[in-house]
């Protein structure tokens, strides 16, 4: 893979327009870790977990999934980067109402629209963004 293919690679997310969709104000800031898959790819949010904040860092603790990724590609740093929580909103609106959870939550899509707690016992729902 050459440099060029490399910066494309970088550049490949999904082009949206970014409206003020929420109010972060929380003290640690609004960053957060979202899969390509998301915003590559054009998956919703099938799976977000928050845990604790980094020290030092703008991290709010949410990291957003599809639903369908494995380790191995998670693993891989190229396939997710950091977003602000509120650009993330705007690849997929159904997100919102869940954001001031506390840390340690985890919530999992059950349809086209809703999340529910993860307690294991149900398959996250896997959906494309509509555009």
């Amino acid at each position: 893979m050459g440099i060029f293919d490399k910066l494309k690679k970088k550049d490949d997310f999904i082009k949206i327009k970014i409206e003020k969709l929420i109010e972060w104000n929380e003290p640690n800031g609004e960053g957060c870790i979202v899969s390509d898959r998301i915003t590559k790819d054009g998956f919703k949010v099938g799976y977000m977990f928050r845990e604790k904040p980094t020290e030092d860092n703008p991290d709010s603790g949410w990291v957003f999934t599809a639903g369908n990724e494995d380790e191995a590609y998670m693993n891989n740093s190229d396939n997710h980067h950091i977003f602000a929580i509120n650009t993330v909103c705007n690849y997929d609106k159904d997100i919102i109402p869940y954001l001031k959870s506390p840390v340690g939550s985890a919530f999992i899509r059950v349809n086209n629209s809703e999340f529910e707690t993860d307690d294991g016992s149900k398959p996250i729902f896997i959906d494309k963004q509509k555009r």
